[in-house]
């Protein structure tokens, strides 16, 4: 019994299942895509449920896969020095086991989606495989992020709409990555000292001089391609109202941000998982009573 518990421990750790805002920022694009479709979201209540397992899952193989390929930069930084692979405290067989088990609830999703957002799947993998890597060649990994994580949009809504190109969703995921991009900015603010020393490449170091002025930037245009995206679908004020209410307080929340400090770098982005959840519950509340 000692032993299963601390296997249990490790697979917790490794999989950030102890940090479960990232799993969140995974799971809501997968709902906001269902809620933009036709279909009442209260008929595919279900396809809640399988797509938050699904993100379970792919975020867990998703942070194993990064721990493996960053294991020597991580154990450089003073935040991820102690992972357990950055730090050797895990076995390569423990790992095999603990990624069969995520990628058990990672594809979940494909026995109860369609054949085109099975593809989609299939589509986004080259993305999640290579992001790892894009620290290291290029200053805009969190481009990368963003096409990833916000890939469930496509594949929700797609899971109960036909098969034609939709401006409205389009529109949507595009808005969708800026706002990834300004939340893992805020995330790599955190490291920033230790990732300058080290070499890697991100966001928050281009934009080091002027960081609040591109996030807001980013959240500016994410606004501006989601009232475009939501006025052909929803043409009613008041969500636009609340939309509009919602952005002002992430601006206010990067006004009084101190990007300095870690703990009120880790506030902010968690704020952005809340910001998250709102723009979910609104979406939600007005496919179900348009």
């Amino acid at each position: 019994m000692k032993n299963f518990f601390l296997y249990f421990k490790k697979f917790i750790s490794i999989s950030r299942y102890n940090k479960p805002h990232g799993i969140l920022l995974l799971f809501y694009p997968c709902i906001w895509g269902l809620s933009i479709s036709n279909k009442n979201i209260l008929e595919v209540y279900h396809l809640c449920i399988i797509f938050f397992l699904g993100s379970c899952g792919m975020r867990a193989l998703g942070c194993i896969w990064n721990d493996l390929n960053d294991k020597n930069f991580d154990i450089l930084v003073k935040r991820t020095k102690n992972r357990l692979i950055a730090a050797e405290k895990v076995s390569n067989y423990e790992i095999i086991i603990f990624s069969i088990i995520n990628l058990v609830f990672g594809v979940i999703p494909l026995f109860f989606i369609s054949k085109f957002s099975i593809i989609l799947c299939f589509c986004v993998l080259p993305l999640i495989i290579s992001y790892p890597f894009m620290k290291r060649i290029t200053w805009w990994p969190q481009l990368w992020l963003g096409l990833n994580f916000n890939w469930g949009l496509l594949v929700g809504y797609y899971s109960v709409s036909d098969i034609k190109l939709n401006i409205t969703i389009i529109l949507f995921y595009t808005g969708s990555i800026f706002w990834t991009i300004a939340y893992d900015t805020i995330y790599g603010f955190q490291d920033i000292e230790d990732d300058i020393k080290i070499g890697v490449k991100s966001t928050s170091i281009k934009f080091r001089k002027s960081p609040k002025i591109f996030l807001i930037f980013n959240y500016f245009i994410c606004y501006v391609f989601w009232i475009t995206s939501l006025s052909t679908l929803m043409p009613h004020t008041l969500i636009l109202f609340f939309l509009s209410v919602m952005f002002i307080t992430l601006v206010f929340n990067i006004l009084k941000m101190s990007l300095a400090d870690p703990l009120s770098c880790e506030r902010s982005f968690k704020n952005n998982s809340l910001f998250g959840f709102f723009t979910t519950i609104l979406l939600v509340s007005f496919n179900i009573f348009k």
